[in-house]
């Protein structure tokens, strides 16, 4: 789609990152870490086993409501409007805005409850399957490794939820994005750098306070329950933990910020954001905006439209400020509907072009919503248990339809054949 799309369009930039996006390729970079992959298959374990029925989720409630209960009595939780809301499992959808950071938060503050009830189905399961499975997450979730996984995606996620969020407004100033692009950046780097003592900390604290075992920093640290002398590199758990895991988690975030809003994305934020109406029209910059379409838009203009781009620009801002229907904008979207609406889209012609090509959705936006589509069209409740991997072949068919269509099923048997034929040749 991407590849058909920037033919016809080569000069094709996005300027929102928007948010499913921006959630989807980061916890992807963070599954890349196989503990962090464990972890969240982990997760969805726990939550389909405690959330799988509508007794169960009530018997969850109810747990909570008392030790909430219990707290408020002995003075353990401040009393206030919208406080001691009685939550649940929540699922990490992947497809869902913020998903992940909201069922982490939720398995947090429902560790206790969540134990309670595991414990029950362990005891009084109808089947053996039941029982086993709810052995099986009882013992993660009181894990070490675990809490400090949970911990750790928490503090990472709170970060850049910010940008998320502000990500799925609709109308989203392009100056904040810069600065929770950059923020964000930093947050993060400072967290990696900073942040491992106070996270040991509070894992520790939490353990205590949940009767969770916690190992010896200092002790050498065993891989997969081997021995200590058949490893190469003797590191020790507290080592393991924060190189391994910590310090690599948090880099494959920073490679995917760095990777999505490198040097030129950046540079077509800022050099966007002189197209915001703002303070009548103190940012509107000429040098830049010409510089944007001479850098960005070199086939949407001609030699002599970019040259009446820069007069267009000295007539519309001396208008603009004094009329009544241009001179309270605050941004480009508005811009852009007051100019069709007052007729001086057909005047300007030049910068409603270039604040359109802003707005336009971005060819990433296109794939993403496209691939959505054709999901809940494939992945239906008979096809509920596909396989990622056919999944994903079967979405590709389906979305390719013009290029699958060129495809003969005899040029495929014969591709086959030809395949097998070779490597009996080899």
């Amino acid at each position: 789609m991407e590849t058909l799309f920037l033919k016809d369009c080569p000069y094709a930039y996005y300027i929102h990152c928007f948010a499913h996006r921006l959630q989807l390729v980061l916890v992807a970079a963070s599954r890349e870490v196989y503990l962090i992959h464990d972890f969240f298959s982990n997760l969805t374990f726990v939550v389909n086993i405690v959330c799988s029925s509508s007794k169960r989720h009530d018997e969850l409630q109810a747990v909570k409501l008392e030790e909430t209960s219990l707290l408020l009595e002995i003075g353990e939780l401040d009393i206030g409007k919208g406080q001691n809301q009685i939550g649940t499992l929540k699922r990490a959808g992947d497809t869902c805005w913020s998903s992940h950071f909201s069922s982490v938060c939720s398995m947090i503050n429902t560790h206790d409850a969540t134990c309670v009830v595991l414990q029950n189905i362990r005891k009084n399961g109808s089947t053996y399957s039941q029982r086993g499975d709810a052995n099986a997450a009882y013992k993660i979730m009181n894990s070490f490794e675990f809490i400090l996984i949970l911990q750790m995606i928490k503090e990472i996620m709170r970060i850049t939820n910010c940008l998320c969020q502000a990500l799925q407004q609709k109308s989203q100033d392009i100056l904040n994005v810069i600065h929770l692009v950059s923020t964000t950046k930093t947050l993060i780097q400072k967290l990696r750098d900073e942040g491992w003592d106070q996270l040991l900390k509070n894992v520790t604290l939490f353990c205590e306070q949940h009767d969770i075992d916690s190992p010896d920093c200092n002790d050498v640290y065993i891989e997969h329950q081997g021995r200590a002398h058949h490893q190469k590199d003797h590191i020790t758990v507290g080592q393991h933990f924060r190189v391994n895991l910590f310090c690599v988690t948090i880099d494959q975030q920073l490679q995917e910020l760095n990777h999505m809003f490198n040097v030129q994305t950046m540079e077509l934020f800022s050099l966007s954001n002189n197209l915001i109406p703002k303070d009548i029209y103190e940012t509107f910059n000429m040098d830049d905006i010409c510089a944007l379409v001479e850098k960005f838009y070199l086939v949407d203009f001609s030699e002599q439209e970019k040259t009446n781009l820069r007069f267009q620009l000295q007539h519309f801002i001396l208008e603009a400020v004094s009329h009544p229907k241009l001179n309270s904008l605050s941004t480009m979207f508005e811009l852009c509907e007051a100019l069709e609406k007052t007729g001086k889209a057909n005047t300007y012609y030049l910068i409603d072009r270039i604040i359109r090509f802003i707005l336009t959705f971005p060819v990433s936006t296109a794939i993403i919503e496209k691939s959505f589509s054709a999901m809940k069209i494939i992945k239906t409740r008979l096809r509920n248990k596909m396989e990622d991997e056919f999944l994903a072949d079967n979405m590709m068919v389906y979305i390719e339809k013009v290029i699958v269509e060129s495809f003969s099923s005899d040029s495929i048997i014969n591709d086959f054949k030809s395949l097998k034929e070779r490597r009996v040749a080899l």
